[in-house]
């Protein structure tokens, strides 16, 4: 492909690199000089203008579509002598060019990642969305194992033979990375199996995919039995999705329950059951750390950095799993091989302090307080544990500055349990921003001090261990594996 753009403009794209075309389009690789962002730009070619009406319409229905896993449209521009739109360039490798590779995934792993691409198509399926073939090279997997899909929409009625067609090809195309002789693997094979039609009077709907994945990943993530009679096996019916809700409600209430019973609680405090719910950050552009504007879909947020409790939950789940040695099933890809434990430092005298509400570290604690000496491998296992993810530093920002004029004005707390009056708070509701602990991000990413300098992990929000700082302080750092009794994290969910 010819690598030069012989430095074109394109309305306020920067044509960089031309990536690929066919007998209707060209697909740049393009910087949106505006904004400094990287984008995609598909140019209709000159010779092809009589067909720039169906070229308009197909991007009216990618602009349409509205999902966290889908990438978004930016813009068309249809001016004289020029048609193009540009489009969201997701980040990561393709599943096509990890196969190329021959870089299979554990059965966990790749049935929660068939489970995320059904969930996006069943998004087209509601609002009859019409969309072209779906392949490997359209799922796009990045260093941190957030799963996101080209945006496939195309102009003109969805037919129900779509989903057929691609739940086949996907289950051919997915053999190949799906490991073989763990845990977990008869099932995945199974299930792909019948994705291509083996064995079935009727084709699988996206739903059944679904439901078919979160059956497996609950099996495959809960304890199994020591000696099995037999081994547990899909059966092609409803999965007992209500049953498996009604157990793990009936394990958390005990959990609850013994909590509740065991732990003391201090004279005039409050006791209560549940924790603030996660905060809804609405889809649109919001401001980022480093001045500038960027595009966000809809996503939730932790109102409070994950306490020591919740994180204790996590532990006992991680003792359970150790018994039939699947106690890594949450851990990062690139975790190192030496990291065996999700322990965070001097664990046991933190929670047996916290579980009395007594002190550590000359410290008040309670279960309430932020957890604390963990690194970006446990914040990100505990994250996936969560079904969730470490908060980017531009996702953490633009839920700061969510009604918020001033974050630097913002009252900062010490490490203190999460309360309904806990002062460092913003108008909606976010809590531990401006002090309490400072926090871990999902990626690395430059010191706009030195912005040609090496890209590091941030860390950022105020430290009750830092006087003067406050919810506008970022530090970074080359080291995942750093631990301090002042640095925590919280998690980002998708959009209900």
């Amino acid at each position: 492909m010819n690598p030069t753009s012989e430095d074109r403009h394109l309305g306020e794209y920067l044509l960089k690199e031309l990536l690929s075309e066919n007998d209707l389009t060209r697909t740049w690789l393009a910087e949106q000089v505006s904004v400094s962002r990287r984008v995609l730009v598909d140019e209709l070619r000159p010779d092809q203008a009589e067909r720039k009406d169906a070229f308009l319409t197909d991007v009216r229905a990618k602009a349409a579509v509205e999902h966290p896993l889908i990438g978004s449209v930016y813009e068309a521009v249809d001016e004289p002598g020029i048609c193009f739109f540009a489009h969201e360039l997701l980040p990561g490798a393709t599943l096509a060019a990890r196969k190329k590779v021959s870089a299979p995934f554990r059965p966990l792993r790749l049935a929660h990642l068939l489970r995320r691409v059904a969930e996006a198509h069943l998004q087209h399926e509601a609002l009859g969305h019409a969309t072209s073939p779906l392949g490997l090279e359209n799922i796009h997997l990045d260093e941190h194992g957030v799963i996101r899909l080209d945006n496939l929409a195309i102009a003109g009625p969805r037919a129900p033979e779509q989903s057929t067609r691609d739940i086949v090809h996907l289950g051919k195309a997915l053999r190949g990375l799906a490991a073989a002789g763990q845990p977990g693997s008869t099932r995945v094979f199974t299930l792909l199996g019948w994705m291509q039609g083996q064995g079935l009077a009727a084709p699988l709907k996206w739903q059944q995919v679904r439901d078919f994945c979160t059956q497996i990943e609950q099996q495959l993530a809960a304890p199994q039995p020591a000696t099995p009679t037999r081994s547990p096996l899909l059966t092609h019916r409803t999965p007992p999705l209500a049953i498996i809700a009604i157990i793990v409600a009936i394990a958390v209430i005990g959990t609850l329950g013994y909590i509740l019973q065991t732990r003391k609680v201090a004279p005039g405090t409050t006791l209560r059951s549940t924790l603030p719910a996660a905060i809804l950050i609405p889809a649109g552009k919001h401001p980022t750390p480093d001045g500038t504007d960027e595009e966000f879909h809809a996503f939730r947020i932790s109102a409070h950095e994950v306490t020591i409790g919740q994180y204790a939950a996590f532990i006992e789940t991680l003792q359970t799993l150790a018994k039939d040695r699947r106690d890594r099933t949450f851990d990062h890809e690139d975790q190192p091989s030496a990291k065996t434990s999700h322990q965070p430092d001097d664990w046991a005298a933190l929670l047996a302090a916290a579980k009395t509400n007594g002190s550590w570290n000359n410290r008040p604690v309670t279960l309430d307080s932020p957890v604390v000496g963990v690194d970006w491998w446990d914040g990100s296992a505990f994250a996936e544990w969560k079904q969730g993810r470490l908060p980017s530093q531009e996702e953490w920002f633009a839920a700061l500055r969510k009604d918020v004029k001033e974050p630097a004005a913002i009252h900062a707390a010490g490490w203190i349990s999460v309360t309904a009056e806990t002062p460092d708070r913003t108008p909606t509701g976010l809590t531990g921003m401006a002090g309490s602990v400072c926090e871990w991000t999902r990626r690395p990413a430059a010191n706009p001090a030195n912005p040609l300098g090496e890209r590091k992990w941030v860390i950022i929000g105020g430290s009750f261990l830092k006087p003067g700082s406050n919810a506008l302080t970022r530090e970074w750092s080359d080291d995942r594996s750093l631990r301090r009794p002042d640095l925590g994290f919280r998690v980002v969910f998708e959009a209900l």
